[in-house]
């Protein structure tokens, strides 16, 4: 199992392979834009995973076309509700200040 640490607050949880970020990052408390029910569809759940990016999931062709037309992204950039936890490192992500989606 996996912790993933969510900044800016510095909360770590405990995530279970296969779980989303979206997943982890709400039931760890924490708030997050989700419009479109993890469907990969808004980008509001753009974030950045800072640190264990090979305990994620590969990036696939529908995040990849999202993530195209979000102002903002980078190398760091992934949508939480695609982001699965692979369970073979820990995991860093900073929440964004900003709506990113449309």
């Amino acid at each position: 199992m996996a912790t993933v640490t969510i900044m800016p607050s510095g909360k770590s949880v405990e995530a279970a392979e296969g779980a989303t970020l979206l997943e982890i990052i709400l039931s760890a408390g924490e708030g997050i834009n989700h419009k479109c029910e993890g469907k990969a569809q808004c980008g509001s759940c753009h974030i950045f995973v800072q640190e264990g990016r090979k305990g994620v999931s590969k990036i696939g062709r529908e995040e990849n076309e999202k993530l195209d037309t979000i102002v903002g992204v980078g190398s760091k950039s992934r949508l939480a509700c695609q982001t699965k936890v692979l369970g073979t490192e820990n995991i860093k992500l900073e929440l964004l200040g900003f709506s990113s989606g449309l």
